[in-house]
């Protein structure tokens, strides 16, 4: 079976889509769609529509929603009114109650409905998961993450929680395999825009694990790190150059004293992992096929985006109001 895939929105993350939806073995791009026109030549021979509505009847099985998140409400369910299976980027929705109703819109179709939180498919990630289910680090106790770089012109419909803090919230929840308890969060407005441009989260999840989260647009250099600290030491995994470090417990003896005082952990070995480095956007495409064809993968599913979304939403709270915010039944 050859899935027929249209990508909905032009713009930066869309061009990358469409040149993935080519690559992808067993997914045929057949069209695309933007009333705005075709700024970074997409289309090529492909047909160029103004509208969902006409994409959907040229005929497609799936479609990729890259436009602005205002809009990702509209296009979806008008997408699943139409029989489509589609990939929404993240997060979700604008708001959880758009959220909740793209999943019963997809969910009572039957239709496969997923989420871009592409660092599912980080390499670097992917393999620190497989290690922390094989019991490397032993008790996971903390995860911390940093996300920061330059002012992006391309987001102009929410702030830097949902666009960018999204992915380490997912993330995080991923790794430790556990949902949010309680979320406490600090945000700056410092470009003069309507939404955040910088965050400090802290949290609990379910599992017991603590977090932290330090987001912005605001550093002028890009940082993707993902610290987890366990009873065996420390992994790190820097997801912009795809690479993982394993910082080991030591168990010798220190015979400096002001050192020796201390009864906790001592520095130990450091290991760098060879990793295989597969395009994650190419990994993500290939889940929402394999998902599409009945067969489980890490696809992100509309309710575990929904989740995403409640603590996004959560963070922007505790920041305004500055008290910790209590979530409570969590989804998948």
């Amino acid at each position: 079976m050859t899935i027929r895939m249209g990508v909905i929105g032009l713009g930066m993350m869309g061009r990358h889509h469409a040149r993935v939806a080519r690559e992808v073995e067993g997914v045929e791009l057949v069209a695309v769609a933007d009333a705005m026109g075709d700024p970074h030549g997409v289309a090529g021979s492909l047909p160029r529509f103004e509208s969902v509505a006409q994409l959907v009847e040229h005929g497609i099985d799936a479609a990729v929603v890259a436009v602005p998140t205002q809009f990702h409400e509209a296009v979806g369910l008008e997408l699943a009114e139409a029989g489509v299976h589609a990939l929404i980027e993240k997060p979700i929705a604008e708001s959880i109650d758009a959220g909740r109703r793209l999943v019963e819109a997809f969910d009572s179709r039957g239709l496969i409905g997923a989420v871009g939180h592409i660092e599912r498919f980080n390499p670097a990630l992917v393999e620190l998961r497989k290690r922390l289910e094989n019991g490397e680090l032993g008790q996971v106790y903390q995860i911390h993450t940093r996300r920061q770089g330059p002012f992006p012109g391309r987001i102009a419909d929410v702030g830097v929680i949902k666009d960018l803090g999204s992915h380490d919230i997912d993330l995080t929840s991923w790794l430790a395999k556990s949902a949010y308890a309680d979320v406490a969060a600090q945000t700056a407005f410092k470009s003069g825009r309507d939404h955040e441009d910088m965050v400090t989260i802290s949290a609990k999840l379910e599992n017991g694990i603590i977090t932290n989260h330090l987001v912005n647009w605001l550093t002028p250099f890009k940082e993707r790190m993902t610290l987890v600290t366990g009873e065996r030491g420390a992994f790190v995994a820097d997801t912009l150059n795809v690479d993982l470090t394993f910082f080991e417990n030591g168990t010798f003896d220190t015979e400096w004293e002001a050192l020796h005082n201390f009864r906790g952990v001592s520095e130990g070995t450091m290991t760098r992992f060879a990793i295989e480095k597969r395009e994650p956007l190419k990994a993500e495409h290939e889940a929402f096929r394999d998902r599409i064809l009945g067969k489980a993968t890490e696809a992100v599913s509309l309710q575990q985006g929904l989740e995403v979304l409640r603590v996004c939403e959560a963070s922007i709270e505790s920041a305004k109001t500055g008290a910790t915010v209590h979530l409570g039944g969590s989804g998948e």
